[in-house]
């Protein structure tokens, strides 16, 4: 793996390469700044002014390079588009498909300008990444403030390619027009008018998402997965995946993602019942729901080192302990035994195989589909999450077979068992396990002053010292960021590692998958006790309410994707949806006597779409933020937010627990307040790095 600048360089234009973003330059620069202040010859003040003042210099050289090519293509389109009406009268076969390959020709070039600006947008991130981690956490916040939302803003016209969106609807519109035209007037038959498939166009669509990072549903969904990518992909690589992807493999990790859902949401509306039946309290059901998630926080570590090795083990594994598991959770209620209970709620949260179902995806996909698969994983998730509480609603018989009981608490342990043998069977048969290249390497271990962040700002003059090594031009150039040498472009090897990669904005995203994590386990788990409580609500009712709000996912996904996430920011949607979910929260409370169902069914419903819809804005930034260290691994920017999103869950589920010893009257505002005051934290961190989120 090469360095970033020099992988950076690889992928110009080489007729354009005066007009990029002078990296190396700037990398120079930033080690320039550091080797001044450290000398006392130049305050942070200056710093700041005269590496805004180079960075505009950059961007106006880019925008007005973009701006001349722009013109450029908008004059071949407009004398094509002349040829084109003086074809209206006399329509010939030949002319007709030369000015076709002229339209694309021109779409040929623009594809090239689409790539000139997505390189300049990530290297543009990437020296302001660098600057904030040598210096502290202050530039990116103070650039983006003062110039993205400036009416002349040039950064805009490079991050949102202001205008390259024209000369796309011109493009497709003609070609589209050409293609009709030759249907109606070349042929003797009459054809309905098809809709535009020229794979000149759908490149330069992809492009175009790719730049916007999330333009449709399709994209949005898909990064709920938080699948890591390389932002420059190489060719290589890519051939590698295409060889080691096999469908019904990755059809078998759906599923496996499909079952694990259901059988962590059938339980939650019996789990009071059966936590009563064995003789305990009905919030009990908190550390029966989340002791699943307790073995998860463990299960997720080793499953992602064992992906580094296969596949089909660990999916072979995972399915044998979650039909062990579920198989000592039904039978605990005849034992009469509680510890049985918990032990087999402890083995399905063993087999939690999530973290292999993302690293197959990430590794074994090709990335033309990737994004189609990492949807498809997310799909699984939420139509998994709503099956598994309507499935306990139906399971609602009571009968006995060679003295093993099948009642509403049992018969989920029961089907999930089954479910799981029969999953096995098809794993057993049809997977294929790929051929895997080696991921891991060790790491050198790194000193004392290096495992140093820099998170205090510029307002302490701290600098991360490092040792300087030859960047291969005869300049000393190394620090640990992820543009630096081989060695540091390496995987992660432990936890520790990972967390010292994290910058503040990135611990505000985690803070705040923790934050909705939290809010959504406490309304899950602790509604069949409330809604019993407060409305005598019977295990049908609570399953059909669950199922209701595990349905809504798919759809405000749509919307939002396809929608709202190209009319506002990331960091607006992701700001406006924090304050949705303190509404719902709020809203929840008992404060008026009598506690009504519409106002729990309407506050718990703002507060689970609205934290449905940021989690979707807060992997997107994440996986923008996250250090590229962090996209492969064991330890990759996936398993840290399922290990923030895990941790969530077993307090919040340990939090009804505890708040049952107050009373069931009490319970729903003492497990509310938590909430309540990590959201609250979560706003407000999110206010403080607002303006680095982009």
């Amino acid at each position: 793996m090469v360095a970033f600048g020099k992988k950076l360089k690889e992928r110009q234009i080489e007729e354009w390469q005066g007009y990029y973003i002078n990296y190396k330059i700037m990398k120079k620069k930033v080690r320039q700044y550091a080797n001044q202040i450290e000398a006392g010859a130049l305050d942070r003040r200056h710093v700041l002014k005269d590496f805004s003042r180079m960075l505009d210099n950059q961007i106006e050289k880019i925008v007005l390079f973009l701006l001349e090519q722009q013109g450029a293509l908008a004059g071949r389109i407009a004398e094509l588009n002349e040829q084109q009406d003086a074809l209206q009268e006399q329509p010939e076969i030949a002319k007709i498909s030369e000015l076709r390959e002229a339209y694309r020709a021109v779409g040929r070039d623009l594809l090239k300008l689409l790539f000139f600006v997505e390189i300049n947008a990530i290297g543009l991130r990437k020296i302001l990444k660098k600057f904030d981690k040598r210096f502290g956490y202050k530039f990116t916040d103070y650039y983006v403030k003062t110039r993205a939302n400036h009416p002349y803003s040039q950064l805009r016209q490079i991050f949102k390619h202001v205008g390259l969106g024209a000369v796309v609807g011109a493009l497709s519109r003609n070609l589209a027009e050409l293609q009709d035209r030759q249907g109606s007037y070349l042929s003797i038959y009459d054809q309905p008018a098809l809709p535009l498939q020229d794979p000149v166009v759908d490149s330069i669509k992809a492009a175009a998402d790719r730049l916007t990072h999330s333009t449709n549903f399709l994209n949005f969904l898909g990064q709920h997965a938080l699948i890591m990518q390389e932002e420059l992909p190489s060719p290589a690589e890519e051939d590698v995946v295409d060889q080691r992807y096999h469908f019904m493999s990755l059809l078998l990790n759906l599923a496996n993602t499909f079952l694990y859902m259901v059988n962590t949401y059938i339980i939650v509306p019996t789990a009071d019942d059966y936590s009563m039946s064995l003789g305990a309290a009905a919030t009990v059901c908190g550390i029966v729901i989340g002791s699943m998630a307790v073995a998860q926080v463990f299960s997720s570590v080793y499953f992602s080192a064992w992906s580094n090795k296969s596949y089909f083990r660990p999916l072979v594994f995972s399915s044998i302990v979650l039909c062990i598991g579920n198989a000592l959770y039904a039978l605990a209620y005849d034992m009469q035994s509680l510890p049985i209970l918990l032990i087999g709620r402890l083995c399905c949260g063993l087999g939690s195989a999530r973290a292999v179902n993302r690293r197959y995806i990430s590794d074994c996909v090709p990335l033309k589909i990737r994004m189609q698969a990492s949807a498809g994983f997310v799909s699984a998730s939420a139509l998994g999450m709503a099956c598994g509480p309507a499935l306990a609603g139906l399971l609602q018989s009571n009968f006995k077979i060679f003295n093993l009981t099948f009642n509403k608490e049992t018969l989920p342990g029961w089907v999930m068992a089954f479910g799981w043998l029969i999953y096995l069977v098809w794993l057993w048969i049809s997977f294929r396990e790929p051929v895997l290249e080696t991921e891991e390497n060790p790491v050198p271990q790194e000193s004392n002053a290096d495992s140093d962040v820099v998170e205090k700002g510029l307002a302490q003059p701290l600098l991360i010292k490092s040792n300087e090594q030859d960047d291969g031009d005869g300049n000393q150039e190394y620090d640990e960021s992820e543009e630096a040498p081989e060695e540091s472009r390496l995987p992660v090897n432990s936890i520790a590692a990972a967390y010292r990669l994290l910058t503040p904005s990135v611990k505000v995203q985690l803070l705040i998958y923790f934050m909705l994590k939290y809010a959504m386990e406490v309304l899950l788990s602790e509604s069949s006790v409330i809604t019993e409580y407060y409305f005598q609500w019977s295990t049908g009712t609570v399953a059909i309410f669950l199922a209701c709000l595990g349905l809504t996912v798919l759809p405000v996904n749509v919307i939002v994707g396809s929608y709202i996430s190209n009319m506002f920011q990331d960091r607006q949607i992701l700001l406006a949806s924090e304050i949705m979910v303190l509404l719902g929260i709020v809203l929840s409370f008992q404060v008026i006597i009598p506690y009504s169902v519409p106002q729990y069914v309407i506050s718990g419903l703002i507060m689970f779409v609205s934290a449905e819809v940021l989690e979707g804005v807060n992997l997107s930034l994440l996986s923008r933020v996250m250090s590229s260290r962090l996209s492969r691994g064991t330890y990759n920017g996936g398993l840290l937010s399922t290990e923030a999103g895990t941790i969530a869950r077993v307090i919040a589920d340990g939090t009804i627990t505890l708040a049952g010893y107050l009373g069931q009257s009490r319970l729903l505002n003492a497990t509310l307040v938590p909430s309540l005051l990590i959201c609250i934290a979560s706003i407000t961190a999110t206010c403080f790095t607002y303006n680095s989120l982009y």
